[in-house]
């Protein structure tokens, strides 16, 4: 099942300069992540295997989704660096193995289910305002801004929309809606660092700059959150 992986990686990689390209890559990941869910039970959401390859597939599709925008339709930039991130994620994900195992009982919830898909949501559409950041301090085209001002918007909405999501399986889990760990401190540093790209954004013209350089750094920031600390610090989301 892993060729449809590498058929996604080959087109990522090799040909997403073109939209049809990109969406033949989303359309093999998809179909990897529905097979392996069927064989599992449950959406494929545990280890850094499965987690690195539905961003993976987040980013395609929201990447495929954004390419239609008119400012967008005939830039084949950015559906190649879309393709080219989404890539880099697909073959992070092929160097670790799957866990092939059923949901313990504390995640076999649909809350669990959604915090993860909606965080990843709001992290796919954050790394496409990145890019969208740098193409606009390359190239000064501000309607590139604009739309990753969108994109943050609705990002920041479904990552806090995972946040309550992911209160209420913690509470189910832990009897608590509130964790004192790493993941969640993180988790809520991010959300305070779009809130802060957000209302820059809002200050004017003069501020597009300091804007898109922050857009920039979420991207590491969101990294970090979902990646540093779960692979580097105890917390209750360690890999």
């Amino acid at each position: 099942m892993k060729w449809l992986l590498y058929t996604a990686l080959a087109c990522f990689l090799l040909g997403s300069s073109w939209r049809a390209v990109l969406l033949a890559g989303l359309g093999a990941e998809l179909a990897y992540t529905v097979v392996r869910g069927v064989q599992l039970g449950h959406l494929p959401l545990l280890g850094p295997h499965d987690t690195l390859e539905f961003l993976s597939l987040s980013i395609a599709a929201m990447a495929g989704i954004m390419s239609v925008s008119p400012a967008l339709r005939s830039a084949r930039w950015f559906t190649m660096a879309a393709g080219i991130t989404a890539g880099i994620f697909t073959l992070a994900a092929l160097a670790f193995q799957p866990l092939n195992m059923p949901l313990p009982q504390i995640l076999d919830t649909l809350w669990f289910e959604l915090h993860v898909v909606l965080a990843f949501f709001g992290y796919a559409l954050f790394t496409v305002g990145g890019l969208l950041c740098a193409a606009f301090l390359m190239r000064g085209e501000r309607g590139w801004l604009d739309l990753q001002y969108k994109a943050v918007l609705v990002g920041w909405t479904l990552f806090s929309a995972s946040m309550v999501a992911g209160g209420i399986w913690g509470y189910y889990a832990w009897g608590t809606y509130w964790l004192w760990t790493a993941k969640e401190l993180w988790t809520s540093i991010l959300w305070l660092y779009y809130a802060l790209v957000l209302h820059v954004r809002l200050k004017g013209r003069q501020w597009d700059h300091a804007a898109a350089w922050l857009g920039i750094g979420g991207v590491f920031v969101m990294l970090f959150t979902y990646l540093g600390v779960s692979m580097l610090m105890k917390s209750s989301h360690s890999f």
